[in-house]
């Protein structure tokens, strides 16, 4: 089965400072249909203004990825990691028992672009932990590469939840075919351009959920940037 969901269907938060759209019900935005899926709780798509940004706030037991587009991402955390990330830069923020962080645009003269992502842990009450990586337009140019996993294989940030979560980018006839195994549920969003999954043709903002389905094939990209997770149910 596969079901789409276009960008312009989520919700949509306009602060000011930070323009916010949800894949999945967050804040004041509550959607009974879309609560996540499977473990993945959260996307949000999220641009802020320069020098702006989220003031430091707690979080627990959730692990929390954010994927940088354009700018420049600051982040301190009551672990006493402070970092700036930029576009190719992946960072895993594990909440566990309890962890206090802040977010700023580092840029005093540009948007921040990024996708803050939620999954929820296999266990409650693990240690909280943060950990980054980066990986290049190469390594990603064509092809599914490997950024976040439960086990932390072949480089990706490491995910207290057996779940998995590629970024591709694809245009013109480059194409990927991931085989999904059985029991397992498949979401593709796409960040940014235009790409076919199954033959379903996706925008940027848009989204699919798969299950049921034994092989995810995307083609047909035009400047794409896709996100897979491969997630249990």
């Amino acid at each position: 089965m596969m079901e789409l969901r276009k960008a312009n269907d989520r919700g949509h938060a306009n602060h000011g400072w930070l323009d916010s759209y949800h894949s999945f019900s967050f804040a004041d935005y509550y959607d009974p249909k879309h609560m996540g899926f499977g473990p993945l709780r959260v996307i949000n798509e999220d641009r802020v203004a320069a020098g702006q940004g989220f003031g430091t706030h707690g979080h627990r037991d959730m692990e929390i990825i954010s994927y940088v587009l354009e700018g420049e991402l600051a982040h301190k955390d009551s672990m006493g990691n402070g970092s700036v990330i930029r576009p190719g830069d992946v960072q895993r923020m594990s909440a566990g028992t309890g962890v206090r962080h802040s977010e700023y645009n580092h840029s005093q003269d540009g948007t921040t672009h990024f996708l803050q992502i939620w999954i929820m842990p296999d266990r409650a009450g693990a240690d909280p932990g943060y950990q980054e990586a980066h990986f290049s337009a190469a390594d990603k140019d064509g092809k599914l590469r490997l950024v976040a996993s439960g086990d932390g294989r072949d480089g990706s940030v490491s995910l207290n939840q057996d779940a998995q979560l590629y970024a591709g980018l694809f245009d013109g006839a480059q194409r990927a075919d991931y085989a999904l195994p059985q029991g397992r549920l498949g979401y593709i969003h796409v960040a940014r351009g235009k790409v076919s999954v199954n033959g379903q043709a996706l925008e940027a903002g848009d989204a699919v959920k798969l299950s049921a389905v034994d092989r995810i094939e995307i083609s047909d990209g035009d400047k794409a940037e896709v996100l897979l997770f491969d997630l249990p149910r």
